[in-house]
């Protein structure tokens, strides 16, 4: 039996400025050559699409919920293109989770739009809620190369955490101070959804030989929250 892994692909990796082609069809190449011992579901973030809307609307309004909806429009927009990308019709995506299971019969590769507005909720919530759901691995592919001590972007001698607890992790993910469109490791709401349901957890960078070796079993880097 295939292994099921839910995968919160981030935006900041789809569109860090602009769509970035390349590592779209290294995705592609290493999702495919797993779908022997895999299956996949995957929700993408909104990336710099999401920030730039959420800007542009903030001059007009500061109301949390609908600046949280131009987030999750485009993360349907980038769950589209990556659907696309990998050959699949985007009209025919995936909205309700609970017909999941059911698809996975057939399918080894769905892509999830994470729609559905929660207060304080991204991207990664959605996919996090889908992991439980299917009692799935979840995989938070991102930007850097998994949990620092402080932002490795601002401070060279930031130290790289390989294994927390979910209860650490959570200690941490309760000091961010949510807003839309803000770029997270993973986010407060995230983090509860994961440490209460006992999800096993990977943040794993852009470096997707990372990703392979993992779904090959061998070494890899990343942070793993865990028990």
């Amino acid at each position: 039996m295939k292994k099921v892994i839910v995968i919160s692909l981030g935006g900041s990796l789809i569109i860090p400025e602009e769509i970035n082609v390349k590592f779209l069809k290294e995705f592609k190449k290493v999702i495919l050559k797993n779908t022997k011992t895999h299956k996949f579901v995957i929700v993408c973030g909104g990336g710099k699409t999401a920030r730039k809307y959420i800007s542009a609307l903030g001059k007009f309004t500061q109301d949390k919920k609908i600046l949280s909806f131009l987030g999750l429009s485009s993360t349907t927009l980038n769950a589209f293109l990556v659907s696309a990308v990998f050959g699949q019709d985007p009209s025919k995506i995936n909205y309700e989770n609970k017909f999941l299971k059911k698809q996975l019969e057939t399918k080894d590769i769905i892509f999830d739009t994470g729609t559905g507005y929660r207060p304080n909720a991204t991207s990664d919530w959605a996919a996090a809620e889908i992991a439980k759901q299917l009692k799935a691995e979840f995989i938070n592919l991102t930007n850097v190369s998994g949990l620092y001590d402080k932002n490795p972007m601002e401070y060279k001698n930031a130290k790289f955490i390989p294994k927390i607890s979910w209860k650490e992790f959570d200690k941490h993910a309760q000091k961010i101070k949510y807003q839309p469109g803000m770029h997270f490791v993973l986010d407060p709401t995230t983090s509860k959804v994961i440490m209460k349901n006992k999800i096993p957890t990977y943040i794993i960078g852009k470096n997707l030989k990372n990703l392979d070796s993992f779904l090959k079993g061998k070494k890899f880097k990343a942070t793993t929250i865990s028990g």
